[in-house]
């Protein structure tokens, strides 16, 4: 027994060694010069073209390449890349993402009992769906947006997950084939796989809660039940960054809302956000999507509250251009799994303990669900009331439907300790945002929305200078801002921070604004044992909406482990507005159409580089100018780089100075990395790890592992290994132990 366990111990220690990194057998490459070259130049070399993700941008596979491999493809990528017009190609490597509901295996037949008729609606689960009908400020206070005729109808939601079961009786008179497509099976059919354990259930149960028809005798009723509803199958398989930028960019200009109930693991260790393509996607989205409003991306906050977690380690949830929700119990405490950060915009309601009720929706099997838990469950609610709003006034830019949430969440009933009043006298919670989102009330402040005016965007880097953090102590920096880049009036904040740590997850950081408005970016997680520190990670809160920038602001870091963590970077970005938006109804439109042109403006504006165009900040700047935060300048700082529309955009957060946005194009490196050049391409590895990379000592170390392991299994298990297993149950039947019994051995 003995052997055997060691024999089991190599095996495990092999396998974390081997599996450090997964390739896939896709590529996403730019391709210049239309969809016949790219066709041409990926089928000379063995690839086929799954489809497109942006303009010029194409998801490749190579039928020659395994699924799943350590190893990455180098020969088919060099030959990929040797062509003339393939300008960048990058293997794409497996993502974890993880449902955001907890398993429950409950499910309600759709021949249930059938409820008394109330409020006018014969759907049989409708008197239960609590978090629609209770009143008294304790649902979302849809049925006044109902009454006014507001169902949701033109606006179309997507849902992006395991699969959508189309011809769900309560889903196929609203489902839309232009908003869905399988990235898994590359069709159009979004229809889920169908296991014993209903596994793909997710994405169904989802749309319900959105979509389902209303007054139809069946099941539930959605938020929004006079919308379109779509879905796109891209969980049930591996996911890449090209899966999720192709998911994230389907049909943009069709679809006005994606909803997406998943993320990084959330157990309570990962530092993880969009690839480069995902958040192209993500940029495209808000400037191009629905005409130029911008697409609305509604996220589920994290599940990871038992583990610790927090959601500003999620880059999805974290980021500017997501619509960040998290859950509430029935009886308005912060759920088991919720987990608590200062990017969460809202809250919507959800399961709580086993004694408050769930989430009904629909469900597979064209059946009905009592059952549906987590903040997988609060998203979709918010989807359906963005929807209502959508309807009331379809003009509304992706930033103004942030505003009318911040402005009409409701506090009220809410139960946390953590609840304080921000510079402009606002409630706000790191577990509930700015409160419960109220459906009615944002149709109706919607019907009177004028667009909220430009954004505006400010850069200020702390001086730093590695400062050390000690053991068990607490050090304050402080940055004081005297002028801002025309942003006056806060939307988003961000802390871009570096900092070095023995053990991450004993950091903890908190911001406190001029105003005094104190708000935690990230939490102690007891299960981070990490090493590897914050590189440039953009830890984001809302906490500040509508205060002023100008003043002193404090960041504080809590080292509460044994050794010595270094701050060695800290750059806030302040996203905002000239003037406040509930003014710019007293305000003249200006469009782009309307702006000066170069006849109207006068010669010395040429001469000192000041904008061609303009608005409220630059649109054209003069030859030998490129555009930085609004302004003119002839140079771009570093961190960015020059476009090829003249414009400083920001390098990959790895790099310190690049010629593009992507992080294999670094041209240094910030001192606690390397740059690393590999296919001509160059890298940023941090110190600690690369010369683990150059190492090749591991990969002979694992080989020898696996080949003892074999020896030790072939001739101390008495018996051998591969002919004494049991026939045991079939896969996805209670406990898989008892599939894998050796009958006779204690191996």
């Amino acid at each position: 027994m003995a052997a055997c366990t060691v024999s089991f111990l190599l095996w495990i220690v092999a396998l974390q060694w081997i599996s450090a990194q997964d390739y896939s057998s896709q590529w996403a490459a730019h391709i210049e010069g239309g969809l016949e070259i790219a066709k041409r130049v990926t089928e000379k070399h063995g690839f086929v073209l799954l489809g497109e993700i942006f303009p010029d941008y194409y998801h490749l596979e190579h039928n020659h390449v395994s699924k799943r491999s350590v190893n990455p493809g180098l020969e088919h990528h060099k030959k990929l890349t040797s062509e003339e017009n393939v300008k960048w190609a990058k293997q794409q490597t497996i993502l974890s993402r993880s449902k955001r509901d907890y398993l429950t295996y409950v499910r309600d037949s759709r021949t249930s009992k059938r409820f008394a008729i109330k409020g006018g609606l014969n759907d049989p689960k409708w008197p239960k769906m609590w978090y629609l009908n209770r009143g008294k400020d304790m649902d979302m206070n849809v049925q006044g947006a109902w009454e006014e005729g507001i169902t949701g109808k033109g606006s179309v939601v997507t849902i992006l997950d395991d699969g959508l079961e189309k011809d769900h009786p309560d889903l196929i008179k609203n489902y839309d084939p232009s908003a869905s497509y399988d990235m898994n099976n590359r069709d159009e059919d979004p229809m889920p796989r169908y296991d014993q354990m209903d596994t793909n259930r997710h994405g169904t149960r989802c749309a319900g809660e959105v979509a389902a028809t209303a007054n139809n005798s069946l099941c539930s009723v959605g938020v929004a039940f006079g919308a379109s509803i779509g879905g796109v199958r891209m969980l049930d398989g591996d996911v890449t960054d090209a899966v999720e930028a192709r998911s994230l960019s389907l049909n943009p200009q069709h679809i006005h809302i994606y909803s997406a109930s998943w993320g990084p693991d959330d157990d309570g260790k990962t530092v993880d956000g969009p690839g480069e393509l995902a958040t192209r996607a993500f940029l495209e989205g808000i400037s191009k999507g629905r005409g130029g409003k911008g697409s609305i991306f509604i996220w589920a906050s994290g599940n990871g509250g038992r583990e610790h977690d927090n959601c500003n380690c999620d880059g999805y949830t974290n980021a500017i251009w997501t619509l960040s929700i998290s859950s509430a119990t029935q009886n308005g405490h912060v759920p088991w799994y919720s987990e608590a950060c200062s990017s969460t915009l809202a809250t919507t309601y959800s399961s709580g303990s086993n004694y408050e009720s769930q989430i009904i929706t629909t469900d597979l099997h064209h059946e009905c669900t009592s059952n549906h838990t987590g903040t997988s469950a609060s998203a979709p609610l918010a989807a359906g009331i963005v929807a209502l709003t959508l309807e009331a006034n379809n003009k509304l830019t992706w930033r103004d439907m942030q505003h009318i949430v911040v402005l009409t969440a409701r506090p009220t009933h809410l139960l946390a300790s953590d609840w304080i009043i921000n510079g402009v006298g606002r409630k706000v919670s790191h577990s509930f945002g700015y409160g419960l989102m109220d459906a009615t009330t944002m149709v109706r402040l919607a019907r009177k929305w004028k667009t909220v005016p430009a954004q505006h965007i400010c850069n200020v880097t702390a001086q730093v200078f590695e400062k050390p953090v000690p053991a068990r102590s607490t050090v304050t920096i402080q940055l004081l801002v005297k002028e801002c880049n025309s942003v006056n009036f806060l939307e988003h904040v961000q802390a871009k921070i570096s900092l070095t740590a023995s053990r991450r997850g004993d950091i903890k950081i908190d911001l406190t604004s001029p105003s005094g408005t104190k708000s935690t970016l990230l939490a102690p997680r007891t299960h981070d044992n990490s090493h590897a520190g914050f590189h440039v990670w953009p830890f984001m809160t809302v906490h500040m909406w509508g205060e002023r920038p100008f003043g002193t602001w404090q960041l504080t870091i809590h080292n509460e482990g044994k050794l010595l963590a270094t701050m060695t970077d800290w750059e806030m970005v302040f996203y905002g507005t000239i003037l406040p938006p509930e003014q710019t109804h007293i305000l003249p439109t200006i469009s782009i159409s309307q702006n000066l042109t170069s006849e109207d403006e006068p010669e010395q504006n040429f001469k000192s580089g000041q904008c061609r165009v303009t608005t409220a900040k630059c649109l054209e700047c003069a030859f030998g100018y490129n555009i930085y935060n609004g302004e003119c300048i002839v140079d771009c700082p570093v961190k960015t780089y020059e476009d090829n529309d003249g414009v400083c955009s920001d390098c990959h957060y790895s790099c310190y100075t690049c010629n593009g946005p992507n992080d294999y194009q670094c041209t240094k490196c910030w001192g606690d990395a390397d740059l690393t050049h590999a296919l001509g391409q160059t890298y940023c590895y941090s110190k600690n790890i690369k010369h683990l990379l150059d190492d090749k000592t591991w990969h002979i170390i694992a080989t020898v592992l696996l080949i003892i392991n074999i020896f030790v299994l072939l001739i101390f298990c008495k018996g051998g290994f591969w002919t004494k297993y049991k026939p045991g149950l079939e896969p996805g039947y209670g406990d898989y132990r008892l599939a894998n019994q050796i009958e006779g051995d204690d191996c």
